[in-house]
């Protein structure tokens, strides 16, 4: 059997959805998957990153992480992605980068990828649930295979519960809460499973 590919594609401003990114890669990595970390093309300027000194640490962090492309879609049988829900919604940089794949889309080239989502905010009620809900709408225009935790594993209640995918709430001191790592441990686990049923 063929080894099952893994994208993992995120955005972050302040490392957060980063560190849930490097997380599925290694979780990906001992479920046996060959994985690619990317990251999506950041939209602001240098001047407006440099502004903000969180930001500039960040983004000189993954500045070398490759970004993602059409490609990658089409090469992975698995997508994770990672953003932070702004407003309600993904990041304008996400939302930028599924909006180049219409191409791919036309040629039927992201149908049956099995596709599962995480996002973060600063609080509990910060528009996670909206954020993943709406982003699986393009995933079902895609005709994509949206694999959600659920509720298939006692590691996601402490991680905050929400069924759609691990969304991660921050310490004062700014740092993901312990609980989530297992949480999206599982989420990719669980969707290598489906991608592999898929596929076989």
């Amino acid at each position: 059997m063929n080894q099952t590919k893994l994208a993992v594609i995120f955005y972050t401003m302040t490392g957060t959805n980063y560190e849930m990114a490097k997380w599925a890669k290694e979780a990906g990595e001992a479920a046996g998957a060959e994985v690619k970390l990317l990251r999506v093309e950041e939209l602001a300027s240098q001047e407006v990153i440099d502004s903000n000194e969180p930001w500039k640490n960040t983004y000189n962090t993954i500045r070398d992480i490759p970004v993602a492309t059409a490609e990658d879609i089409d090469w992975a049988d698995a997508l994770i992605f990672s953003t932070p829900t702004r407003f309600g919604m993904i990041s304008s940089q996400m939302k930028q980068f599924i909006d180049t794949l219409g191409g791919l889309w036309a040629q039927g080239k992201t149908i049956n990828k099995a596709v599962s989502a995480m996002t973060s905010a600063n609080n509990a009620n910060g528009g996670q649930e909206a954020t993943l809900l709406s982003f699986y709408t393009t995933m079902m225009h895609w005709g994509a295979v949206i694999v959600p935790p659920g509720y298939t594993s006692d590691k996601i209640a402490p991680a905050g519960g929400n069924p759609y995918g691990t969304s991660a709430t921050l310490n004062e001191d700014g740092s993901i809460k312990e609980e989530v790592r297992p949480a999206v441990e599982h989420q990719v686990k669980r969707t290598l499973e489906i991608a592999t049923k898929i596929n076989q």
